[in-house]
């Protein structure tokens, strides 16, 4: 970059600066039944914003430098060898399974027909991937309180059919990793974390992300970090890695990056399946893949936002501890959400089951919440066979199975709901939620 280039660019960096305190800096004073509480969203200031325009400024529109850098950070911060950006959380996990059918695997391939474990109390691209691939999800019910899997069930889930367990940890809360891990261990089964909830949460010392042969992240604006849209896969096993960039990067064989050539130094020196000796290796394909890369001005906006992802986490456990702290003395109309044993979550929300004697309905204290600017979620899909998505799938009878009951799921599905805990949420905003909560819970008018 010549002078002239560097001295233009630093103005209008410092034109950025002026515009994101007029822009986004207006704090308006907050006003209780008339400022909206959102349960989530962006949480950014003026280097998001530089590193965008500077990314934009190079007009390297596909992966470059801010993704080698921001790919590093990501899996240095977490503790994986390697990291993949992706366009979406829900590509990370469609990458995810689909890298396990890669017939480069051998014996532990899946194939159509083999079933993975997972529960049906989540968002529908935990579960999506697996029918994608023509694989059978065999549901499990989950523990009230964690809302992860009951992992007394997952001897009973198991069959000859099984290849692996595929679980999300639950708004942010881990799943017992320590039995599931050694479940599929004992069963060579392959474990798939869906850690797009839980960005920054830690099992037994360790981040999440690290436990699983695969793991998934999500950078849409409503996660601990974000990047617009935007996801990633993380790994630690080479052969893993490969496989995963090449279903990302449209199922070819090539890993030379985006803009360059020949990196392996025999690119017309390949011999694969049926082309001629010598055909161009950028053009040759060993999956049926997809392009679900991401662009470099995503990255950008992800590299501004891992410096900041400390902050965040402890933003998250302080405003989850507060509500937990101002509701504990309702435990008798509601079950207050409990942190997995070994664990400390990076929360994404605080989930409050009515009890089973409780007069109270979900949807009238959502309403009311809602009514009152207080954002509501319910736990995704519910109970996931319930959605019209599923209708047929369940008239055919082989598409999934289910262990036992889902007792629990349908009891999520019909009684709960969350409230925020993002970082923006200050202490009088977290103080108010609060206080409606409990108003209305104690309310006689049910």
């Amino acid at each position: 970059m010549n002078n002239i280039e560097e001295d233009i660019r630093g103005k209008i960096f410092e034109q950025v600066k002026k515009y994101y305190k007029i822009k986004f800096e207006k704090k308006g004073k907050f006003i209780p039944g008339k400022t909206k509480i959102n349960y989530a969203g962006r949480v950014f200031d003026e280097r998001e914003i530089i590193n965008l325009v500077d990314s934009a400024l190079e007009f390297w529109l596909t992966a470059g430098r801010y993704t080698d850098e921001f790919e590093k950070k990501l899996s240095d911060f977490i503790g994986a060898k390697y990291c993949a950006l992706t366009n979406s959380g829900s590509s990370a996990n469609l990458i995810a399974i689909s890298a396990l059918t890669s017939s480069k695997l051998g014996e532990k391939r899946m194939k159509a027909g083999d079933e993975v474990i997972t529960v049906a109390a989540a968002f529908p691209t935990t579960i999506a991937p697996i029918i994608q691939n023509r694989l059978v999800p065999v549901f499990v019910d989950i523990e009230l309180r964690t809302y992860n899997i009951n992992v007394s069930k997952l001897e009973n889930a198991l069959s000859k059919k099984t290849k692996a367990v595929f679980l999300a940890h639950t708004l942010g809360n881990p799943f017992d990793i320590e039995k599931v891990k050694v479940f599929c261990e004992e069963n060579d089964l392959w474990l798939i974390e869906d850690n797009c909830d839980a960005l920054g949460s830690k099992y037994n010392g360790k981040y999440t992300g690290t436990f699983g042969d695969i793991s998934t992240c999500s950078f849409y604006p409503a996660h601990h970090i974000t990047t617009g849209e935007g996801g990633a896969v993380l790994t630690s096993n080479q052969q893993l890695y490969d496989i995963i960039k090449s279903f990302r990067d449209w199922g070819r064989d090539c890993w030379c990056s985006s803009g360059q050539d020949n990196t392996c130094g025999k690119r017309f020196k390949w011999k694969l399946g049926e082309l001629p000796y010598g055909y161009d290796h950028k053009y040759i394909y060993s999956h049926l893949g997809y392009n679900l890369k991401a662009t470099d001005m995503q990255a950008a906006i992800g590299v501004a936002q891992l410096d900041k992802i400390s902050g965040f986490i402890e933003s998250r456990r302080n405003n989850h501890n507060k509500l937990y702290e101002g509701l504990k003395e309702l435990e008798d109309k509601i079950i207050l959400p409990e942190p997995q044993e070994k664990s400390e979550p990076s929360w994404f929300g605080f989930l409050i089951t009515l009890r089973d004697n409780s007069n109270i309905k979900r949807d009238d204290i959502v309403r009311k919440l809602e009514e009152h600017k207080i954002q509501t979620r319910l736990l995704f899909a519910g109970n996931i066979l319930k959605q019209p998505a599923f209708e047929e799938i369940k008239k055919h009878g082989k598409g999934c199975r289910i262990v036992e009951n889902l007792k629990n799921t349908d009891k999520v599905m019909n009684d709960s709901f969350w409230v925020g805990v993002y970082p923006k949420l200050d202490e009088e905003k977290i103080n108010y939620i609060s206080k409606k909560l409990k108003e209305f819970i104690e309310s006689d008018e049910y």
